[in-house]
């Protein structure tokens, strides 16, 4: 696969780097930003991404500023369409690097005037791109961060040290250290955003931290986001243990903080299992629908809990059958993948 020009090749000193929408994907794109800003260090690298995403990225050591794209606020609809190029144009970027696949993004690019366009030809924007790279059977098989820093090798642009990369202030280390009071934490995440086939079993979730808690001495920390408190509350209330419940109750930042000071992390496949990958925490992923090969985490002291199941992965959003790949995995299984690890790492 080549690229049919190299923008490496160009002196650039302002681009736009259209972000992916999901966190954990977005996370998964910091090495190919680290190559970026290895390969264009007096550049200004500005980050185009939605509300949550921007989160991530303040106080990035590859982003020099994050403009926010919010579809379900200042830039909804039609005008709000019209605002957001206005705002891009503006900006008189010299090249757009669109990380995310969607034809939007080069929608954008295309109508700021941005004259140089790069990106994988995905969902029929190929016309839209003068820095176009194909997208073959093989890279669709590529772990997400390779998928990335690929796109960027194929235009030129290399550098980094190929490491996920998420970097949190010194107020928001001592906010994290207050609320864990300088016990030995290990966290639970319980939720997933992309769907229900992703989630394993609450009861189960509350069965590992009741045999963690006593197995190691350790403070239960329950993670998540706004729509999965109820789930937090089940195992809240099914545990035998007091866990500290954080779920709904804290912004991404604050999230990142926490993850960041935990011995351990057990969790789904989720945008919070690659942001603890970030931060080089330990990690017990559970992997049931979806495709551990390209989505595990990147990082080190990680243990994937799975089982061969014929109709995984899916990559469905909700399970048609029985939920099978899940149900099979047993709290015995993460409670061995986690004592594994932190006896490894101790």
């Amino acid at each position: 696969m080549a690229a049919i020009r190299q923008l490496g090749t160009e002196s650039l000193t302002r681009i736009l780097v259209r972000s992916t929408n999901w966190i954990g994907d977005a996370v998964m794109t910091t090495p190919a930003l680290a190559a970026l800003r290895s390969h264009y260090p007096a550049a200004e690298i500005v980050l185009l991404a939605n509300p949550l995403v921007a989160e991530l990225f303040k106080n990035h050591p590859s982003v020099d500023r994050v403009m926010v794209y919010d579809k379900k606020g200042w830039h909804q609809g039609a005008r709000g369409m019209m605002r957001l190029l206005k705002e891009v144009r503006a900006e008189r970027f010299d090249a757009a690097l669109l990380l995310q696949n969607a034809i939007e993004a080069a929608l954008i690019a295309s109508f700021s005037l941005i004259s140089r366009r790069a990106g994988y030809t995905t969902d029929g924007r190929r016309l839209l791109l003068n820095y176009p790279v194909k997208v073959t059977a093989a890279d669709k098989l590529m772990h997400h961060t390779d998928y990335y820093v690929g796109l960027l090798s194929h235009l030129g642009i290399s550098g980094g040290d190929g490491k996920l990369t998420l970097a949190c202030s010194y107020e928001e280390e001592q906010w994290a250290q207050s609320v864990l009071q300088e016990e030995s934490v290990i966290t639970i995440n319980p939720g997933a955003a992309y769907g229900s086939a992703k989630r394993w079993l609450p009861e189960r979730f509350a069965a590992v931290g009741d045999e963690l808690a006593q197995r190691f001495s350790a403070k239960i920390l329950l993670t998540g986001g706004p729509g999965e408190v109820e789930i937090g509350a089940d195992i809240a209330a099914a545990m035998q243990v007091d866990p500290i419940n954080m779920i709904g109750k804290t912004s991404v930042r604050e999230m990142m903080a926490l993850l960041s000071k935990s011995r351990l992390l057990v969790t789904n496949d989720s945008g919070p299992m690659h942001v603890a990958a970030a931060f080089s925490t330990p990690i017990v992923a559970v992997f049931g629908p979806t495709d551990h090969t390209t989505t595990c985490p990147a990082s080190a002291n990680v243990k994937i809990v799975r089982k061969q199941i014929d109709c995984a992965p899916c990559l469905l959003r909700q399970c048609p059958t029985d939920h099978r790949c899940m149900t099979a995995i047993t709290a015995a299984d993460v409670v061995a993948a986690a004592s594994q690890l932190l006896e490894e790492i101790r």
